[in-house]
């Protein structure tokens, strides 16, 4: 990345997925069938009791603040101890929506109940951030604490924004990713109503037969550090942040920009700042939301940055549902997670692309691959554009 030539690794990350709680058990779930049948994809039988100490602090948390600490808790056993100073150690998160459960919930206790029986805990439960501050809080981290909210691109912001701080020397090392949990009554309402959310309950990214979102939820963590600072304490080093970008499309509220041009501005950025060339890219972990236009207009990105049929191409939403904010986070996981593997996991439910469509999408079975960079997108509505780049450790 471009700043003061330090470079960025990732020493410890976990997750929180509908797919598996864990690195293993995300991955396993990675490789599985497509969603069929449901709206709103939900992490199953979630009990949030092995995160928290005492059964009263886990009820004052809302269910995105849950997800987040207990992804944040693996990435910390997997990281090890940090010895960066405490005010050298931060925290940049992110989510598209926050605490939305417990506002819906406390909602209808003041219309049922009246405005005295609205908890008391109704706003730091409610506010977008309350998970990275929870995180900051548990680890004692006195360095920066910020938090992303740009839509779906909002946990790839925050992973970039957070590899600079570290590459610019404002840190040694900074907890990243993001938390989501957005499933409610009437936010699935209002998707559906604006005709954004599958009808037939299927995710199939670029899949000719494509008709909108499955909604997801989970929290991933990325933990980033300074290398020579990761490599003298003896780290596992998972993966390094080569670049980023950010940028808008200024077009619409919530449709991309004609021919995924922001998306193009965005991708070539990330290039840059990698210093690298589009020829250097091996894989590209696409938003691929099974909407209509995303999809379309992010292949056709696609195609004009890289060539035909260009880097192989997967998006896990086919089983991870759309996670909004934290989808970047949890794209993120699935790259260090196939960069490991070495295998590429195939873009679940999807079958046959549209005849326009000359991506090299990955169907089928996960394809076997030399890890070499690989590009993740996400795009958020607003006009949000991320891209970030990871490559091997």
């Amino acid at each position: 990345m471009r700043g003061s030539g330090r470079r960025v690794v990732v020493t410890g990350y976990g997750v929180v997925a509908p797919t598996g709680i864990g690195k293993d058990a995300y991955w396993n779930g990675l490789l599985g069938p497509g969603i069929t049948g449901t709206s709103v994809l939900n992490v199953a039988d979630w009990d949030p009791s092995p995160w928290f100490d005492n059964p009263k602090d886990a009820r004052r948390a809302d269910r995105v603040q849950q997800f987040a600490l207990a992804a944040a808790a693996e990435a910390v056993a997997d990281a090890g101890e940090l010895t960066a100073d405490p005010g050298r150690k931060g925290v940049i998160y992110a989510t598209g929506v926050g605490g939305l459960h417990t506002l819906e919930e406390q909602c209808q206790v003041r219309i049922e109940k009246g405005v005295k029986r609205v908890s008391p805990f109704l706003v730091p439960m409610m506010m977008a951030n309350a998970a990275g501050a929870s995180i900051s809080m548990r680890y004692g981290l006195q360095g920066p604490n910020e938090t992303i909210c740009t839509a779906c691109a909002a946990s790839t912001h925050a992973i970039g924004y957070a590899a600079r701080l570290i590459t610019w020397d404002m840190a040694d090392a900074i907890f990243t990713g993001g938390a989501e949990c957005a499933g409610t009554v009437t936010s699935v309402a209002g998707f559906t109503n604006m005709t954004a959310m599958s009808s037939s309950g299927r995710s199939c990214p670029f899949d000719v037969q494509r008709d909108g979102f499955v909604l997801g939820e989970g929290a991933g963590v990325l933990v980033l550090e300074e290398r020579e600072m990761a490599l003298a304490r003896g780290a596992t080093i998972y993966g390094e942040i080569l670049g980023a970008a950010s940028n808008a499309d200024a077009h619409h509220i919530t449709a991309p920009s004609p021919g995924g041009a922001g998306a193009v501005a965005c991708m070539e950025l990330a290039l840059a700042d990698a210093g690298l060339q589009p020829g250097d890219i091996r894989q590209i972990n696409a938003h691929g939301t099974s909407t209509p236009l995303n999809d379309a207009a992010e292949a056709e990105a696609v195609a004009k940055v890289f060539g035909v049929p260009g880097p192989a191409v997967v998006s896990t939403k086919g089983v991870t549902g759309h996670a909004l904010g934290a989808a970047g986070a949890l794209e993120a996981v699935a790259v260090l997670l196939s960069i490991d593997r070495r295998l590429i996991p195939p873009t679940a439910g999807t079958t046959a692309l549209p005849d326009d469509m000359t991506i090299d999408v990955v169907l089928g079975e996960a394809r076997p691959w030399e890890p070499g960079p690989t590009l993740s997108n996400n795009f958020g509505f607003g006009g949000h554009n991320g891209s970030v780049i990871i490559g091997p450790g």
